[in-house]
């Protein structure tokens, strides 16, 4: 049975090296082989290269290394090559290949796939959260929330908390309807997380007609009438007073531009 060792050799936690290294050998019939891998990761300095120098020569290893740094990289591949050990470089070729085509220099940052997949699960735990508690639905998302948005149906609560949910902000949002009373812990939160959506009654009235259309209803309903209307945004006047809030009027924005005009007001409050 043949023994052949690997060394995953990285500057970062080592999981490009070993996952491209495994993709390798799961192409070949290991029945009367066996490879044996050890991961080294954050190689950072030429004392940390010796090492792996040292244990590649003892076990006889091949080295497959992924170096961001160009002085470590090179003193890497200078070392690997006055011991006689082989070794793959993972991202050199390509790194050098893209600097000659680009014409540009790389960062020579090590993890930033790593500090990138942390941004896109911040995302999804953002868009995950704005499903969860939107429309009111579950009271403990108040303490939990960056921001929290309140206004009367029709406001766009639901489409904001989406959009704002893409550039990574936990967002809940609470209906106000004069008839129920919001939660208590509306009234416990920092109010400089929370932002009251305002509307024209006019351009409400407009809205809610369009609304009850698309739903194959009459526009004589109470939701659309004028008095209704006029009762929920006095409601909400005073749910805003008694928080203390900042207000948006929403009446003629898209929501690209009160979305922008939401996270420059929570980008203040937080400074």
């Amino acid at each position: 049975m043949k023994e052949i060792r690997l060394i995953i050799a990285s500057d970062s936690v080592g999981e490009t090296a070993e996952l491209v290294t495994k993709a390798c050998i799961s192409q070949f019939n290991l029945l009367n082989n066996v490879i044996d891998t050890i991961r080294l990761p954050y190689i950072e300095t030429t004392e940390n290269i010796d090492e792996v120098i040292n244990l590649a020569k003892e076990q006889e290893s091949i080295v497959v290394y992924t170096l961001v740094k160009p002085n470590i990289r090179k003193y890497m591949f200078e070392q690997l090559q006055v011991n006689n050990i082989k070794n793959v470089d993972i991202m050199g070729p390509l790194m050098s290949l893209l600097v000659e085509t680009l014409n540009e220099h790389p960062l020579n940052e090590p993890g930033i796939v790593h500090k990138l997949d942390e941004d896109y699960f911040k995302k999804i735990e953002a868009i995950e959260f704005a499903v969860k508690y939107d429309d009111g639905r579950d009271v403990r998302g108040l303490s939990k929330a960056d921001i929290i948005l309140i206004g009367v149906s029709r406001t766009s609560k639901t489409p904001l908390s989406q959009y704002l949910a893409h550039k990574r902000y936990k967002v809940m949002n609470v209906p106000l309807v004069p008839e129920v009373d919001p939660p208590e812990q509306l009234f416990e939160i920092d109010p400089a997380k929370c932002i009251a959506l305002k509307i024209n009654p006019t351009k409400l009235n407009k809205i809610r007609v369009e609304r009850l259309a698309q739903l194959g209803l009459k526009n004589d309903a109470n939701y659309a009438k004028d008095d209704r209307i006029h009762e929920e945004l006095a409601y909400f006047n005073t749910i805003v007073d008694r928080i203390g809030c900042q207000v948006i009027d929403v009446s003629n924005k898209a929501i690209e531009e009160t979305a922008n005009e939401i996270i420059k007001i929570i980008s203040k409050n937080e400074q």
